[in-house]
């Protein structure tokens, strides 16, 4: 498992943390039952605050990605992807409307959106 962290970017390092196992979830790449590193370990690994760590498998653990057996680590919870899919949908609509009014208030025709669209999609 591969987590680079972005020392310049805006987002807190467990979210950077949380969002790429997330991702890594979602896409397949962590099968069900996949035991994760331990928290000391990937602390160690990332060379950052086991603190740190520790909030990011929380967060995922309290989102029903993960879940933790003492004694034994972290391991990647069974996903219904089919609902996940589906509230990321849901999401991707909301933030698609906010766009689309943001659009209609500055005159900024269907064309040129998908066009702005086609442009960042390819990125």
């Amino acid at each position: 498992m591969q987590i680079i962290i972005s020392n310049s970017s805006k987002e807190p390092i467990y979210e950077q943390i949380t969002s790429q196992i997330k991702s890594s979830i979602l896409a397949g790449n962590l099968q069900e039952g996949t035991a994760l590193p331990s928290i000391r370990q990937l602390a160690k690994d990332l060379k950052i605050s086991v603190i740190t760590t520790k909030r990011s498998y929380e967060e995922l653990e309290k989102a029903g990605f993960i879940y933790s057996i003492v004694g034994k680590g972290s391991f990647v919870a069974e996903q219904n992807l089919e609902v996940i899919k589906e509230k990321k949908l849901k999401v991707i609509e909301d933030q698609l409307n906010a766009v689309i009014i943001n659009s209609r208030e500055i005159g900024l025709s269907l064309e040129d959106l998908q066009d702005l669209l086609n442009i960042l999609y390819e990125e």
